[in-house]
């Protein structure tokens, strides 16, 4: 359930507001402005000869959107999604929809410092986050969406 959303007043220095969630065991997190809204998951049509972690097109209100599986991007040998949410996030004038598990709440994450993995040299990954005692990955959503639509 999303509990109230701090003003950005009220967001401790150094932290953004952050919508939480979750893909298999890990948190992860994303900037809120980057996300456009968040819809029940249902099946996209598979493309064939689409990569495994493209799902396949859904038609949202009129707009075909690119669904991704973000469990399946980061780790290959993991199962497609068939349940959660999807995030719907813009990549100019393209709609792009980011398969999760679960979303959580939102709330003021405070970054660190990027950990130098493959996903972050890929664009995926920004950086380390906290909230509550608990480590969020963060997710840039923009560069997501343009490394599956490029």
């Amino acid at each position: 359930m999303i509990s109230s959303v701090p003003t950005p007043s009220e967001l401790p220095q150094a932290a953004a507001r952050t919508l939480l969630f979750r893909v298999g065991n890990a948190l992860y997190g994303a900037d809120i402005d980057a996300v456009r809204e968040v819809v029940p998951y249902r099946r996209p049509t598979r493309l064939p000869g689409a990569p495994p972690q493209i799902q396949g097109l859904m038609n949202l209100r009129g707009t075909i959107v690119t669904v991704v599986d973000l469990g399946v991007h980061l780790d290959p040998e993991r199962q497609p999604a068939r349940a959660g949410s999807i995030l719907v996030a813009e990549a100019g004038t393209r709609l792009a929809g980011i398969v999760v598990d679960e979303v959580l709440d939102v709330r003021a994450v405070g970054s660190e410092a990027s950990p130098d993995t493959a996903a972050t040299r890929e664009g995926v990954v920004s950086g380390l986050g906290h909230s509550a005692e608990q480590v969020v990955i963060l997710i840039d959503v923009p560069a997501l969406v343009k490394h599956v639509l490029l």
